[in-house]
């Protein structure tokens, strides 16, 4: 491994017209450097001829000064943009990561570079294709301002909610309405952990606020959907629909919160409704992405979007039972082998 654990920031060759502490989505670019080099696993960032702009600019990121390069160190020019991604490149061996910046025309270069680092793997469909175009443009913006990300997650849940109450109408013009508002909260509840991976801003509470508040929408939601067709239709077994829909949601994120959250740990709060990787975990995974609110949206453009609740009735219990049966395979693995 290239470098091993010991990252050397040095100053560059040539004129550079930007600073190393100017911002840069919302920090400065050397401590920005600093705080991903300890995400990607360098246990010692050395930063040679600091000037007390650039100590400044750290701001107590854990950081050394000196002139010397230990043996063996990975070097990167100061100016020179990148994020975790590219810095675990770096310790792999790989050179010319990043985008060097020397002068402000090179700035949006580097932001699409830290953008791009956002998005998931374990994106769904639409999202990745869909969503993530919108919420990095408004992550982007945000960078720049005191919006915290808990209050992103407190603003998505909001517009979750408050798009509940237009599926108590089959009016198409209503239902419309709803759809678009379901797949705003979706968008804006991507902008939350952007915003917080982008500024380093990551923590328990803000993975538990966002995990429960899509949760809570998603029981508004169903709930609602539930009684609006039992109105529509005048008949009660769309409310046995919403009641398995809301119950089957509201089991399934107990399940998942106890198997996988409780504990604390370094990292993302929330990355798989199972402890370990197997088909069936890849599977839930996948069922338990959100590019179902496009189907909402689809439905609600023809006035059906109640008609949903019919589909999640059923769908929401069978995902609570591959749950299920995920967490006892792997309380059963744990037993035999501890």
């Amino acid at each position: 491994m290239n470098g091993g654990s010991v990252l050397v920031l040095v100053p560059p060759e040539g004129a550079v017209e930007v600073s190393p502490a100017a911002p840069l989505l919302g920090l400065p670019t050397i401590r920005r450097t600093v705080l991903s080099a300890r995400r990607a696993g360098f246990e010692r960032v050395v930063i040679a001829g600091a000037t007390p702009e650039i100590l400044a600019a750290l701001d107590g990121a854990s950081a050394e000064t000196g002139d010397g390069v230990p043996p063996g160190a990975a070097r990167l020019p100061w100016n020179r943009v990148v994020g975790v991604r590219e810095l675990e490149a770096l310790r792999r061996g790989e050179t010319g990561v990043g985008v060097p910046v020397a002068t402000a025309a090179d700035r949006p270069r580097a932001e699409r570079l830290l953008l791009r680092g956002l998005v998931k793997d374990t994106e769904g469909f639409m999202s990745r294709h869909f969503d993530r175009h919108v919420s990095l443009a408004i992550s982007r913006r945000m960078a720049h301002t005191r919006i915290t990300p808990d209050q992103l997650t407190l603003a998505a849940t909001a517009i979750g909610l408050a798009s509940a109450a237009f599926f108590l109408s089959d009016r198409p013009s209503v239902q419309g309405i709803g759809g678009a508002l379901f797949v705003l909260h979706s968008i804006v509840d991507g902008c939350d952990g952007e915003l917080a991976r982008l500024k380093f801003q990551e923590s328990r509470r803000g993975g538990l606020l966002d995990f429960w508040g899509d949760n809570i929408v998603h029981v508004a939601v169903f709930g609602a959907m539930g009684l609006g067709l039992a109105r529509t239709l005048g008949a009660r077994w769309p409310l046995w629909c919403a009641a398995s829909a809301t119950v089957g949601t509201i089991a399934s994120a107990f399940l998942v919160y106890r198997r996988t959250m409780r504990e604390a740990r370094t990292g993302p709060l929330y990355k798989s409704v199972a402890r370990r990787t197997t088909l069936a975990s890849r599977i839930a995974d996948a069922l338990s992405r959100r590019d179902f609110i496009y189907l909402v949206l689809i439905l609600s453009l023809f006035g059906k979007a109640d008609w949903f609740i019919v589909l999640a009735a059923v769908a929401v219990p069978a995902f609570l039972l591959v749950v299920l049966g995920i967490a006892l395979f792997e309380r059963r693995s744990e037993e035999r082998h501890p």
